[in-house]
């Protein structure tokens, strides 16, 4: 199914909209420039965050499944989301994306790249459903005791926008132990760098797809960036991924 901005059932998405807005974007978008990436606290309530995970094994909300050791993307499983998405994933990525759309485009002018991303998310998806990438990549993940997922980057077509965001639906230390977030960092010439991250339930983190400028001696260079979650210990963590652009 393409993509719908409908927003359906009774989410108070005007709510969550406002929520978005009120956050401290000046502080989010310095320290996207500085680090490519940024954690914002307490975007979703409790009760959002459970409401998501008890609807993981309705089957109706999703149009894929992976395993993922059938793929060696790690130990663990993920479900894409169907068109038109749950409202609070909806209203989320609408939202977010209008604010990340002008740091992307700071991006693209300092790396010297001819890239323009439009100012909302349904005409970034035109554009994407031009290129044949018609399939929603927002998804929810979840791992048990030995879960984890490798590095890698979720790019998924021609057209990928160069952000995205993680909601964080169990508390560490309470539902699960170990499953860090995990930052690659991997500058040229030069060793990588690991970023370690144990956000808490409802917060939102807000990272590069792949790369991020980088100010040097004769101006700005490249950095590319991966992602992935190390090893859980014990109990069960799931997190909801929203990627911007879909996949072909």
């Amino acid at each position: 199914m393409l993509y719908s901005p409908k927003i359906e059932g009774d989410f108070k998405t005007s709510y969550m909209k406002q929520r978005i807005e009120q956050l401290n974007w000046p502080h989010i978008t310095g320290h996207m420039n500085d680090s490519g990436y940024v954690l914002v606290n307490s975007v979703l309530t409790a009760a959002e965050c459970d409401d998501l995970t008890r609807q993981y094994d309705n089957k109706d909300l999703y149009r894929k499944t992976i395993v993922m050791e059938r793929y060696r993307f790690g130990l663990g499983e993920y479900k894409y989301f169907n068109y038109p998405l749950p409202a609070i994933v909806e209203q989320v990525r609408q939202s977010v994306y209008s604010w990340l759309a002008p740091i992307a485009n700071n991006w693209m002018k300092a790396l010297n790249i001819d890239k323009h991303f439009p100012e909302d998310l349904a005409k970034l998806l035109d554009e994407c459903h031009q290129h044949d990438q018609t399939r929603p990549t927002p998804l929810i993940l979840r791992y048990g005791k030995g879960g984890y997922n490798t590095l890698h980057q979720d790019l998924y077509g021609e057209v990928y926008f160069p952000m995205q965001l993680v909601l964080f639906l169990d508390e560490p230390g309470k539902d699960y132990d170990g499953g860090e977030f995990v930052l690659i960092e991997q500058r040229p010439r030069a060793q990588s760098k690991a970023i370690v991250l144990k956000p808490h339930k409802g917060d939102m983190l807000l990272f590069t797809t792949n790369f991020r400028p980088v100010k040097g001696a004769k101006g700005y260079y490249r950095v590319n960036m991966k992602h992935g979650v190390s090893e859980l210990t014990s109990g069960i963590r799931h997190t909801l991924g929203i990627i911007f652009h879909d996949a072909a």
